[in-house]
């Protein structure tokens, strides 16, 4: 077991290795996708003790019905199975195998779970129910009036910088998912407070300034992003179920029912994939089915 153990380790370096530079995915992805790799590994060392180049189909299904029988989630499973591909495949590119035992198994089919969303005018009231009469009220307001109509991630929200406000033109760069980075157009609202609590704004303890800052003047974490935004929900009388993702839903649904495009919409939320901007809509079925069929006629 000691030999194959020592293969599992080392092919996993280099798999590493390619999910951060050749992918380009973020830390957290890559250690995301790290973690599945070390209990698939452990799983088949376990049972069979072979190398990575000699894993078949059926260690693959075990797996998965080991997962299942653990009580983990059809969601999670097709996730697991992801990283299995995604592993194989880096193999094939390597000419390490010369067939994924992956290609063919079926992803378990799970149901697709609609996110709440906000109306603009709960949006509204979330964001005025935050006193402004402070710094920390004038950062927060805001943040969260960014957060919306900007779209962004709440990783995207903290980790702007001050040389991402292009404020002259009219928008900000957005550093996203692999390092990716995007222009995104800021409203008058948005630019307006941000100016008015850069006025008082403590200066940042790093040498590249974080734009919204913590009472230590260090960069704001996302669950002191999430608190904010679930007390100013509960001042503001909503009860919905609310994250900093919620805004992010509820811009790109918005968008779309105003007659946005859903091209123009995967731009500004930084998808790769429209079918990932898709699930970020409550539109009815059949104006989802014919804008994302008029997107892929182009």
């Amino acid at each position: 077991m000691a030999e194959n153990l020592k293969k599992w380790e080392e092919t996993g370096r280099r798999y590493r290795t390619s999910l951060k530079l050749e992918k380009r995915l973020s830390a957290n992805s890559v250690e995301a996708y790290m973690r599945d790799y070390r209990q698939f590994a452990h799983f088949v060392l376990r049972f069979w003790d072979v190398p990575p180049r000699k894993v078949e189909r059926e260690m693959i299904e075990r797996y998965l019905g080991w997962l299942y029988e653990r009580g983990r989630e059809k969601s999670s499973q097709a996730r697991a199975l992801s990283g299995i591909r995604s592993f194989f495949n880096f193999l094939l590119l390597g000419d390490e195998i010369e067939r994924s035992p992956a290609e063919s198994i079926e992803t378990p089919k799970f149901g697709r779970h609609l996110p709440d969303i906000l109306t603009t005018d709960e949006i509204d009231r979330i964001i005025a129910a935050i006193d402004t009469s402070t710094v920390k009220g004038r950062r927060d307001s805001a943040m969260l009036e960014l957060l919306y109509s900007c779209g962004l991630r709440v990783s995207e929200l903290v980790s702007l910088r001050m040389g991402d406000l292009f404020f002259g033109e009219g928008y900000i760069r957005v550093t996203g998912k692999g390092d990716k980075q995007r222009l995104v157009p800021i409203s008058d609202l948005a630019r307006d407070k941000i100016q008015y609590y850069l006025e008082e704004r403590r200066t940042a303890r790093r040498s590249e300034e974080v734009l919204f800052l913590n009472n230590r003047g260090r960069q704001l974490t996302r669950v002191m992003v999430f608190t904010i935004l679930r007390e100013a929900a509960l001042r503001a009388g909503i009860e919905k179920k609310i994250s900093p993702h919620t805004f992010r839903h509820s811009f790109a649904t918005h968008l779309l029912e105003g007659g946005a495009g859903i091209r123009q919409v995967q731009e500004l939320l930084g998808h790769e994939s429209i079918l990932t901007t898709e699930i970020y809509t409550h539109l009815d079925g059949e104006h989802l089915r014919r804008t994302i069929e008029e997107h892929l006629k182009l």
